[in-house]
């Protein structure tokens, strides 16, 4: 039987999902509030991690150790990288890395954690591909690629220029690969899903808190799709 844990890292990421869920039962654990029971007829724990990567590489691993689940779905907003993602549209996550981590003087390249066998961890393909059926279906915008992330909001020309020429990605927000990494640790399968609510460049300022709502609420209703296909 399938158990997906589902992370937003802010309240209006997960709200539409806890009031469609049925069978309700809440248990907080390290101030986070674990909401189990069905969303259409799957099994599901949705919780709101808080932001920043250490916040999100917790949660998984509660999920895992405590509920048991069988996937992660991490939904949530997230700034574009890439000029085909304009405003609402949906990235979903091939693979996630790490655009603030760098140890390059002792040989390693940006990105890569040591003791790590692989750069970017790579999402579950098949959940990658029902996504983007999910999408095209709905007539939503989506492209699939890398997601990276970093504990800052990226709002200046130059900080985005320089995640794509260390990284690379499709879009740049702030828990997405550390739960890749506690997932691909765990050996539980993942996706990303996040919606663009700003171009993270000098125009982020203003476009995130007019966005981030529709843009939240739009990859939420896209993980509540994905959920019953799983």
């Amino acid at each position: 039987m399938n158990i997906i844990g589902i992370i937003g890292a802010m309240a209006l990421e997960v709200e539409t999902l806890k009031a469609h869920m049925s069978n309700v039962r809440v248990e907080s654990r390290t101030g986070m509030n674990f909401f189990r029971g069905t969303l259409h007829s799957t099994e599901v724990v949705v919780v709101q991690s808080g932001v920043g990567k250490v916040n999100a590489a917790l949660c998984v691993q509660i999920l895992v150790d405590l509920y048991q689940v069988t996937h992660v779905i991490n939904t949530g907003i997230a700034g574009s990288l890439d000029a085909a993602l304009d405003i609402c549209d949906i990235a979903i996550s091939d693979d996630l890395a790490y655009h603030d981590f760098h140890v390059g003087p002792f040989g390693y390249p940006w990105g890569q954690v040591p003791g790590m066998d692989v750069l970017a961890f790579p999402a579950d393909a098949r959940m990658a591909g029902l996504a983007e059926e999910l999408c095209r279906a709905q007539g939503v915008g989506c492209k699939r690629g890398r997601i990276v992330s970093g504990d800052q909001f990226i709002a200046e020309a130059a900080e985005k220029e320089a995640i794509l020429a260390h990284v690379g990605g499709i879009c740049t927000e702030m828990e997405g690969a550390a739960i890749a990494h506690a997932a691909y640790r765990n050996g539980i399968p993942f996706l990303v899903i996040r919606a663009i609510s700003d171009k993270a460049d000098h125009t982020a300022e203003m476009d995130y808190p007019t966005f981030e709502r529709l843009a939240a609420e739009r990859s939420a209703k896209l993980v509540e799709a994905l959920v019953q296909e799983i």
